[in-house]
């Protein structure tokens, strides 16, 4: 697969404050590719960078063959979906009537509105005027604004925030569906239950530092420690090492029907990210 995202040695100082640190990663066109990190760790000023709205201060970026000077044209905005903080709706229209807006301004036919309103559950409020949604409806509204024209790329900045459970699993079914379709996405979140059910890869972003790039399930294979966790019969938790040397216990264990539960260490990715950045990710 092509890069349709490369990044290299990116670097970002707001005065004396470093938000990026040579951060390096490329996104294949085609997968859903996850930067992960707590808040104020950089994910949203790398989406205002990648997307023309902020300038870096060193590095290089390449986005659908584009270089950084070339992200401000009309073309790239028309190939690319943004959903971030500076999103916005039309507060005294219905939803429907900012949807039809956005159509006509992305070329996207008005059978994508409905399309779009059924995707994130929204189908009975598209004639409720917006200023009287709550802030998590807006949330899904915007993300019909980002994603109705089935751009190239979409940059997802904490997509499902405000969101409640049964919505966000909406909203997954719906994003895997438009990456089905062709839609390569980039996606930035804090939530690792997320990221690991949806994306191909992830980016851990810590202080502004890239720590590990990879596969979700591989990286928790990778970080996974050779241990046994064990649980008798009689209630006693057992540690063993994941080698021959345990067979004989663990055998004593099933013949004298002592062994209730046993597995291997699989942590989960936000567990992977406090081993490897030593802070865990908020809720």
């Amino acid at each position: 697969m092509n890069d349709i995202i490369k990044v290299s040695n990116l670097q970002k100082k707001f005065k004396q404050t470093i938000a990026l640190r040579d951060v390096s990663f490329e996104v294949k066109e085609g997968e859903i590719f996850g930067l992960l990190g707590p808040s104020g760790s950089g994910k949203t000023t790398t989406i205002n960078i990648l997307t023309g709205q902020m300038e870096s201060t060193s590095g290089s970026i390449e986005v659908l063959k584009r270089k950084e000077k070339e992200l401000t044209s009309s073309q790239f905005r028309s190939e690319i979906g943004v959903l971030s903080d500076n999103s916005t709706l039309y507060e005294r229209l219905t939803v429907y009537d900012n949807l039809k807006l956005f159509a006509k301004l992305y070329n996207a036919s008005l059978e994508a509105i409905d399309e779009m309103l059924e995707l994130v559950n929204m189908t009975e409020e598209r004639q409720t005027v917006v200023s009287k949604l709550s802030k998590g409806m807006k949330q899904r509204i915007l993300l019909c604004k980002a994603i109705m024209h089935q751009p190239k790329l979409a940059f997802l900045d904490e997509p499902t925030s405000a969101l409640d459970p049964a919505n966000i699993v909406h909203i997954h079914h719906g994003l895997k569906k438009l990456n089905e379709l062709g839609t390569t996405i980039f996606l930035t979140t804090h939530d690792m239950e997320e990221a690991t059910k949806l994306c191909d890869r992830v980016a851990f972003l810590h202080k502004g530092e890239i720590k590990e790039i990879g596969n979700p399930i591989d990286l928790r294979y990778k970080y996974a420690s050779e241990e046994f966790h064990i649980e008798t019969a009689s209630g006693e938790n057992l540690t063993l090492p994941n080698a021959p040397s345990s067979a004989e216990q663990i055998h004593s264990l099933i013949s004298n029907e002592q062994l209730k539960q046993i597995h291997t260490d699989f942590p989960t990715l936000g567990e992977v990210f406090l081993q490897i950045t030593g802070e865990e990710l908020e809720k």
